[in-house]
């Protein structure tokens, strides 16, 4: 009989991936992370959507993070999201003035998430945009797309980016739903599967 060393690389049998986390309900989560644009500000918008996994289910445990210029394009460097008592060390969340451009919502038992931000304006010669970040279960790594909002058809024709990922566009377009509301649904993979940015 010939005994196997099992610890050695050429004799290890490969495992089955394991899914990692998630473990974001712990301490990523803050009060008021939807509530992006200040309290009563004209050039608010609410976008909102669902993130689908590769069968179209979806995930009620996902993140998404958005960043975002104000309407003059603006991107704003005030602290506010994550404000602390220096008392108490308390989390004190937005004042509810400044926008603040940052914000992170976490998907609800249905995995639909929504945001209240400003109308984004446009930077350089890309058409009004703003960021997302998917964190999601099964991924190791979190994934970057973009939310382009309808509204001027000649910047959307003439941005970059859309204008390189071809018949896909309209994976990071959002469909208009009506006064000032947007539906952004999020597929992280399979047919119709959003389009996502790596940065290097």
């Amino acid at each position: 009989m010939t005994k196997i060393d099992a610890s050695s690389p050429e004799n290890v049998l490969p495992t089955p991936s394991h899914t990692v986390g998630p473990f974001y309900g712990y301490a990523l989560p803050f009060r008021g992370g939807e509530d992006i644009a200040p309290l009563g500000h004209p050039d608010t918008v609410t976008v909102h959507g669902y993130v689908l996994d590769g069968e179209g289910a979806p995930l009620p445990d996902a993140f998404v993070e958005l960043w975002g210029a104000d309407p003059e394009g603006n991107v704003s460097t005030t602290d506010g999201s994550m404000r602390r008592d220096p008392a108490s060390g308390g989390h004190l969340g937005r004042n509810g003035v400044e926008f603040t451009g940052w914000g992170r919502i976490q998907t609800d038992a249905d995995g639909h998430w929504y945001a209240r931000t400003l109308r984004p304006g446009a930077r350089g010669d890309s058409a009004p945009y703003i960021s997302a970040c998917v964190f999601a279960r099964g991924l190791l790594v979190h994934l970057f797309t973009r939310i382009y909002l309808p509204g001027d058809d000649a910047a959307l024709a003439a941005d970059p980016l859309l204008t390189r990922v071809g018949d896909r566009r309209g994976t990071l377009i959002a469909a208009e739903e009506g006064q000032g509301t947007y539906r952004f649904d999020i597929r992280l993979q399979g047919e119709g599967e959003t389009v996502f940015l790596e940065f290097q």
